[in-house]
């Protein structure tokens, strides 16, 4: 009976949140739990936006928005969103210089010179400035192992756009090669891109601009067994 007490209430929970949430304003003023039951359908087109899916370019792992797959709806996107938030708060609290946002059902961490992992001029070696924070991310990602990960590499504009890619590809495996290989952490956990230049974030013009584009986001995605974990939960 309390199982079932249980499982009326996530549902009548979730569906106030989709009639209170339908808005495209009470949607944006909504916790991130709120809106992993309410925008539903909406899929991972803001999370592959953010991360620079809207080039089409393809890394080691294909389309990004093949990886991000669609939001997860209802009940169990409520539940999924609150797994998601506490992921996200840990990740702020343990590594208070790099930018988190929470997308969709995803969270997005960016890393530039000014917030946490950051290169030498025309390097892709990981410094040891930037080993200390890709540490703690890692160890945040050992507790958390029901979601995948993936890591972007991008450039500013200085320098031919064909050795802007390279590098933006050297410096996206270098950090995902620390999470594998030092770090023990599951390569098919993982998805690498690059995207050069082509994703500027900031003015290619001024010297703080080319600084914040100069940059590597890494972004935390549901996988399968959580959405199904989540499944499950909301049928019993």
């Amino acid at each position: 009976m309390k199982t079932f007490i249980q499982r009326i209430s996530i549902t009548l929970f979730s569906l106030i949140l989709i009639l209170n949430f339908s808005s495209c304003e009470a949607t944006k003023n909504a916790s991130n739990t709120q809106k992993g039951g309410a925008i539903g359908a909406a899929g991972g087109a803001i999370l592959g936006a953010i991360i620079g899916n809207n080039t089409g370019k393809k890394g080691s792992g294909g389309e990004l928005g093949a990886v991000i797959g669609g939001v997860v709806g209802g009940a169990a996107g409520v539940l999924i969103g609150k797994k998601m938030d506490k992921q996200a708060q840990q990740i702020e609290e343990e590594i208070p210089g790099a930018v988190v946002e929470r997308i969709d059902d995803g969270i997005v961490i960016t890393f530039d010179e000014n917030s946490g992992v950051y290169f030498d001029t025309n390097q892709y070696a990981i410094n040891s400035a930037s080993e200390n924070l890709l540490n703690k991310l890692a160890n945040i990602l050992i507790e958390y192992p029901d979601t995948n990960v993936l890591v972007v590499g991008h450039t500013d504009s200085t320098g031919a756009d064909t050795y802007n890619m390279t590098l933006s590809k050297n410096r996206a495996f270098a950090v995902t090669n620390f999470f594998t290989n030092n770090k023990g952490l599951v390569s098919t956990r993982f998805t690498t891109n690059w995207f050069g230049e082509e994703q500027p974030i900031a003015d290619n013009s001024t010297v703080e601009g080319r600084s914040k584009n100069r940059r590597v986001n890494i972004a935390l995605i549901p996988n399968e067994k959580m959405k199904e974990d989540a499944e499950n939960e909301v049928k019993n």
